[in-house]
């Protein structure tokens, strides 16, 4: 991709690595030394004890709610992938050196219409696009600037408004679990109610209740954090497009030179008179 890169790129991946296994050492020895009933409590779980975790009407919900939301980050993660192919389409000359006149601004124009044609829309063409057809208007490699920063912002806001869906989901799986967590509160309140020995069955609800929220809150935390991926990496594709914009668009532009300002030419008297004559004589009558 021909950028300039202006940063060092954290390696945020081996530090979750470097995290994780000093967390390990650090607390899996203590937590086997002092914790060891719970960690051995794990063990006791039965297969029935599993399926009531994992099944239920709430968590059935919880699981449509999730698999929707990874499909649409998953169709959102590989258009930005397909964005950033059109780094590499030649869209703008690359050389050093090269410049773009006033009169490359429609064959540009053309071939990035060309190019894009079978391979449909891209948001860095069609940045370059406004930025030509602004430049022949225009001819200021200033105004082409604000309109890539401008189109630069229509396509976050357009980004971020087409991510209401997936955020509604992020919302509403801990909802769903809230709302089994309530019905299973409801229902052992209804059977403890009903006499102490009903207290097993209670129970058995009470743990239903805490089982949904449970899973909710965990799926939760997954859509959240490919929400927050998403995000990072279409807001990375704006900033880039705009950079490339600049390097290879703006900053190669020839403007014309503006006219120099050239003295005024006498105009002659409506008479015939030369300019010359006309002056001598208020001079004279002046001097008089």
């Amino acid at each position: 991709m021909p950028l300039t890169p202006s940063q060092r790129s954290t390696r945020e991946w081996p530090l979750l690595v470097m995290t994780i296994a000093l967390v390990g050492i650090v607390c899996f020895p203590l937590w086997q030394n002092v914790g060891g009933s719970d960690a051995a409590s794990w063990s006791s779980w039965t297969r029935e004890r599993w399926g009531q975790l994992l099944l239920g009407p709430e968590q059935f919900a919880c699981y449509v709610a999730f698999l929707w939301a990874f499909f649409i980050f998953a169709s959102r993660f590989l258009e930005t992938r397909r964005q950033r192919h059109a780094f590499a389409m030649g869209l703008l000359p690359v050389e050093e050196g090269a410049r773009i006149l006033l009169e490359d601004a429609r064959p540009l124009q053309r071939k990035i219409d060309q190019i894009t044609a079978a391979k449909g829309p891209f948001i860095l063409a069609n940045m370059i696009r406004q930025a030509l057809a602004k430049f022949v208007i225009s001819r200021s490699s200033q105004d082409v600037n604000n309109t890539v920063k401008t189109q630069a912002e229509v396509d976050h806001g357009r980004l971020v408004s087409t991510m209401a869906n997936i955020n509604y989901l992020a919302w509403a799986i801990p909802a769903i679990g809230f709302f089994g967590t309530v019905r299973g509160l409801a229902g052992s309140m209804t059977v403890a109610g009903q006499g102490g020995e009903q207290l097993r069955i209670a129970t058995r609800h009470l743990t239903v209740a805490f089982d949904c929220t449970l899973v909710a809150l965990a799926l939760s935390l997954v859509v959240m954090y490919l929400i927050h991926v998403i995000s990072r990496e279409e807001e990375a594709l704006v900033i880039d497009c705009q950079q490339y914009c600049l390097e290879h668009l703006v900053n190669r532009l020839y403007e014309p030179e503006p006219l120099s300002d050239a003295p005024a030419l006498p105009v002659p008297a409506r008479d015939g008179t030369p300019p010359g004559a006309i002056a001598g004589t208020l001079s004279e009558r002046l001097a008089q």
